[in-house]
């Protein structure tokens, strides 16, 4: 694994000058504030987004209509605004719907693919990234790549890339702004593997990170 920290003032300009220079041909999205104004960024760029798919590496498992969806949250500010090569939903949640076959489908999609170019990824104040919260069972799986997830203390059942999925993504992309990020930033920098995010591998790992979450 190659890790690269890079310190920058604006995360959101920097994600999507990153993703101009690359133009991978498949991205998985994220959810939260940091991706929405990564999102919006990349929105505003002068780039051609047709030949690109795009993936969720982590959803909650509501429709796409609903305010807490990623993939809504993406929509509205990107996808739905730029002429995309295809968006790969994660949930698909009609009522009734299976979280479990969801969960398998969506894994199984995501095999039959060649190797995703990016994965962009979070960091919570708790440590998480996508949806791998701290001590919970979905941090040792190792023979799924899309599974369901969530616990009491984070609304919704979810849907969420396990560290399997991740590593075999050509290069992961983890955005971190803000000052609340500090703590858990300083605890994924020195190792410290309770946090699901120190646990972060892939080919290449880039850590785009902000002043204030820096300290």
């Amino acid at each position: 694994m190659v890790q690269v920290w890079h310190r920058v003032d604006d995360v959101p300009a920097a994600f999507a000058a990153l993703l101009a220079e690359r133009s991978p041909a498949s991205v998985a999205l994220s959810g939260g504030g940091t991706a929405r104004e990564c999102y919006e960024a990349a929105a505003n760029s002068a780039v051609d987004w047709s030949a690109t798919e795009f993936w969720f590496g982590d959803e909650r498992f509501v429709p796409v209509s609903d305010p807490d969806s990623n993939e809504g949250m993406a929509r509205t500010v990107w996808l739905d605004h730029a002429d995309v090569g295809a968006v790969h939903s994660m949930a698909g949640a009609a009522p009734g719907a299976d979280i479990e076959a969801t969960a398998a489908a969506y894994d199984a999609a995501l095999r039959s693919r060649p190797p995703l170019d990016l994965v962009h990824l979070g960091l919570g104040p708790d440590g998480h990234t996508a949806s791998l919260f701290p001590g919970s069972d979905s941090l040792g799986v190792t023979d799924r790549w899309v599974i369901p997830a969530g616990d009491a203390e984070h609304p919704h059942p979810r849907l969420t890339f396990t560290f399997p999925a991740i590593a075999a993504a050509r290069t992961v992309v983890v955005t971190v702004a803000g000052a609340e990020k500090r703590d858990a930033l300083a605890a994924v920098r020195a190792g410290d593997e309770r946090l699901p995010a120190a646990r972060i591998d892939a080919a290449e790992v880039l850590w785009l990170v902000d002043p204030a979450a820096l300290g």
